[in-house]
């Protein structure tokens, strides 16, 4: 299974509106396939591992980090096709909340005689796949907030320069990091100071994650690498429903996609923002701030995980701080995380927090 975990993982970012599912087929002790949800969503794992495996199907067990699919769609269900290929026992990591699946899967092998084990490395599993759940249970991606900051919370000196605070090491890590979601996501500040790429460099990658900004008012420069672009890489643009609709129509133009969302006093409202990109089918975004946005989100406890890069410098308080004002005046309102990995990465230190 941890075999399977580490194949699933291979397609993150690259499966959407599909979770990213490994498959491991074992036979009198060996190896006999392996698989991974291929870029699109399909064919799934359990289809690519079987194909390997052949004929050394029959008679194997099937470890898999997700329940297997019970509902036809593009593709014959994958419980279906272990069952054809005369796999004798099926260990899921764990079951699919997905009403078309939801148990279905298990209950079409058990009913072909076929033993079923469910829970091995449950809750490795459930982290991996918790962006597919969370967007079909609420509507929403997983969230991931990267912040690259001084040793003061800075992610900018008072004049705004802020390339680069980190180093090389670990921009090279967050681009590795941006390619194991679906979409990189700034806030309009972000992209008007720093007129960003947002792309995976460096690591040879057959696909790109989606760039999405928000920003209220499209006040993004029209010149900037992002419009520039739009029609090569996508850029989705995440806006309040009073924009400008000359903007609006210059940027669809452009080739970028548009989406209304809902306000929340003078700011686009992150739970609207995150609605609309689950209903676009996304499951796993890497914010990467501004500050604004960064603060926005975790006042509407949005944020999943929590990535910070630390690098040994200070810059003081007339430095832009890495997250904006939050209205916390007690401790006990204030969110918190615990610690789930730290890492020294070239000059600075890397911290994995989650819920």
């Amino acid at each position: 299974m941890a075999l399977a975990l580490t194949l699933g993982r291979r397609g993150q970012g690259n499966t959407w509106p599909n979770p990213a599912v490994g498959c491991v087929l074992v036979r009198d002790g060996r190896i006999v396939g392996r698989g991974w949800t291929q870029p699109g969503g399909r064919p799934h794992a359990e289809t690519e591992a079987l194909k390997q495996a052949g004929d050394l199907a029959r008679g194997a067990t099937a470890y898999v980090t997700l329940e297997p699919c019970a509902h036809h769609g593009q593709t014959p269900p994958c419980a279906e096709a272990l069952v054809a290929a005369g796999i004798v026992r099926v260990v899921v990591a764990v079951e699919d909340s997905d009403s078309r699946v939801a148990g279905k899967g298990l209950a079409l092998l058990r009913g072909a005689g076929i033993e079923i084990e469910i829970g091995v490395m449950a809750d490795e599993a459930a982290h991996d796949l918790q962006g597919f759940f969370l967007k079909t249970d609420l509507g929403r991606p997983f969230l991931t907030l990267k912040l690259a900051e001084s040793l003061d919370g800075r992610i900018a000196t008072a004049t705004g320069e802020s390339q680069w605070i980190t180093g090389p090491q670990s921009r090279r890590l967050v681009h590795a990091m941006r390619a194991s979601h679906d979409a990189v996501m700034v806030g309009g500040g972000t992209a008007r100071v720093d007129d960003p790429s947002l792309t995976v460099r460096e690591l040879g990658v057959d696909h790109q994650p989606v760039r999405v900004v928000v920003s209220r008012r499209l006040d993004i420069p029209l010149l900037g690498n992002l419009a520039r672009t739009a029609r090569d890489v996508p850029v989705w643009i995440a806006h309040g429903r009073d924009a400008d609709s000359l903007l609006i129509d210059t940027w669809r133009d452009l080739g970028a996609v548009m989406l209304p969302c809902d306000l929340q006093g003078a700011h686009l409202s992150p739970a609207s923002v995150l609605q609309a990109l689950g209903g676009q089918g996304m499951t796993r975004v890497f914010c990467e701030g501004g500050g604004a946005l960064a603060a926005s989100l975790l006042v509407a406890d949005l944020v999943d995980e929590l990535v910070t890069f630390h690098a040994g410098l200070a810059l003081g308080a007339e430095g832009f701080a890495a997250i904006g004002p939050m209205g916390i005046e007690k401790l006990s309102n204030a969110p918190r995380y615990r610690l789930a990995e730290s890492q020294k990465v070239g000059a600075d230190l890397m911290t994995v927090w989650r819920r």
